[in-house]
C-alpha cells in the first residue's frame, strides 16, 4: 500500500528534477533552431536517459536511503517526463507563438521538399506528400506544442521502465572497507 507522504515526496522531487531535464531540453531545442546542422542538439537530447538514471539515483540514496522498488522508480520517471514536458511545452508554444514567425515549419518543409524522391521510391505520391507539408505549415503554436509535450511522455514512459529496472534496489549497498 502507499502511504501519502511517499506519494507527496516522489512527485515533489521529480517536480525539482523535472526542472532540470526541461531545461535539458530546452538547450536542446535551442541548439536545434539555432544550429539546425550541428550536433550539440541532438547530443543534449541524447542525454535524457542518463540525467533521470542519474537524477533517480540522487532520489534513492539522499531520500530513500539507497532503498527504491521498481515501481515506485517507474512512477518517479514518468513524473518526470511528465512535469518536464509541461514545462518544456510551455516554452515551445513561446518560442513558436512570440519567436518563430513559421521558420520551424519552413525548415521541415525544406526537408520534406530534399527527401521527396525517397518519399516517391516508397510509394507515396508527390500530392500526398504536398497535402502533408501543407497541413503541417497550418499547424497554430499551441498545436506543435501540444505534439511535442504528447511525444515527450509516450517516450518518457517508454524510457522510464529500463531506467527504473536499472536503478531499483531492494537492499542498501554495503560499504565493503576493510580498516
Amino acid at each position: 500500500m502507499i502511504r501519502i507522504e511517499n506519494f507527496i515526496q516522489l512527485k515533489a522531487f521529480a517536480r525539482q528534477d523535472a526542472l532540470i531535464l526541461s531545461l535539458l531540453w530546452i538547450a536542446s531545442f535551442a541548439c536545434v533552431v539555432m544550429i539546425p546542422a550541428g550536433a550539440l542538439g541532438n547530443l543534449l537530447a541524447l542525454s535524457t536517459p542518463f540525467i533521470v538514471a542519474w537524477r533517480l539515483s540522487k532520489f534513492r540514496d539522499q531520500a530513500l536511503n539507497g532503498i527504491i522498488s521498481f515501481r515506485r522508480a517507474f512512477a518517479y520517471g514518468i513524473y518526470i517526463f511528465f512535469y518536464a514536458s509541461l514545462v518544456f511545452a510551455l516554452a515551445q508554444f513561446a518560442y513558436f507563438r512570440f519567436l518563430d514567425h513559421g521558420s520551424f515549419a519552413q525548415t521541415l518543409t525544406d526537408s520534406m521538399n530534399l527527401l521527396m524522391p525517397m518519399y516517391e521510391q516508397n510509394g507515396l505520391s508527390k500530392a500526398d506528400v504536398t497535402q502533408t507539408i501543407s497541413q503541417m505549415t497550418m499547424l497554430t503554436p499551441i498545436q506543435w506544442s501540444f505534439i511535442f509535450m504528447m511525444q515527450n511522455i509516450i517516450v518518457g514512459f517508454i524510457i522510464s521502465l529500463p531506467i527504473a529496472a536499472i536503478c531499483a534496489r531492494r537492499l542498501k549497498k554495503q560499504n565493503n572497507q576493510n580498516f
